[in-house]
């Protein structure tokens, strides 16, 4: 079992888990132009907190995680809220390709744990169909008391920084900005305020998709 396997039976217990994604879920919603039918994707989808916000607005919405009790919980709420078209696919895709393609990809909180970030931008770049875009919610570099000793992720990030990686994967009307604090018991176990940014990449179009 990963941490997240561990984790993934009490992650929605978690008031505060909750807020970020009712607060993220409005952001997007604010800031994307959706259109009837758009195939999502939430990549690092955890529980799936985020996507069960955002059902009603997509055609079709893949849960894509590498924790086996994450995509358990997933499966076990698209069951419990018969929403047929939400599916769950087990991956790795640091390791792996997925031959699938998508009007938009959103993630919260998911790249910090990632290892190699310009190869999966590549991936998603790959996997997003003309006019889709990107959406990624992440925090702002912190002093490493998010996660604590022996995190071996990026402790948050510089959004100038990542915003070059998208440029280099392909992605255009690349911006971002803050979109949420989250309030959280740090490694050393005081209450902390740490910044998330939501950043956008499109791809090649004729008109974005980013109000």
């Amino acid at each position: 079992m990963n941490e997240f396997d561990l984790k993934a039976k009490d992650w929605d217990k978690n008031r505060l888990n909750l807020e970020r994604a009712q607060s993220i879920a409005g952001y997007l919603t604010d800031r994307i132009k959706f259109r009837p039918g758009m195939k999502a994707m939430e990549f690092g989808a955890g529980t799936a907190l985020l996507s069960f916000e955002l059902k009603d607005s997509f055609g079709s919405i893949a849960l894509l995680d590498n924790s086996k009790e994450m995509i358990r919980i997933c499966d076990q709420k698209i069951s419990e809220t018969q929403s047929d078209h939400i599916h769950t696919v087990l991956i790795d895709l640091e390791k792996v390709d997925l031959d699938e393609k998508y009007d938009i990809i959103y993630s919260q909180m998911a790249f910090h744990h990632l290892i190699d970030i310009e190869n999966i931008l590549k991936k998603l770049h790959q996997m997003l169909n003309n006019d889709g875009v990107l959406a990624i919610a992440d925090l702002f570099t912190e002093d490493g008391s998010f996660h604590g000793e022996g995190f071996t992720g990026h402790n948050g990030f510089d959004p100038d920084w990542l915003a070059s990686l998208l440029k280099k994967a392909g992605f255009v009307n690349i911006r971002w900005e803050q979109c949420f604090i989250q309030k959280k018991i740090d490694a050393f176990g005081a209450i902390n305020e740490y910044l998330v940014f939501m950043i956008f990449g499109e791809v090649l179009n004729n008109s974005s998709t980013v109000k």
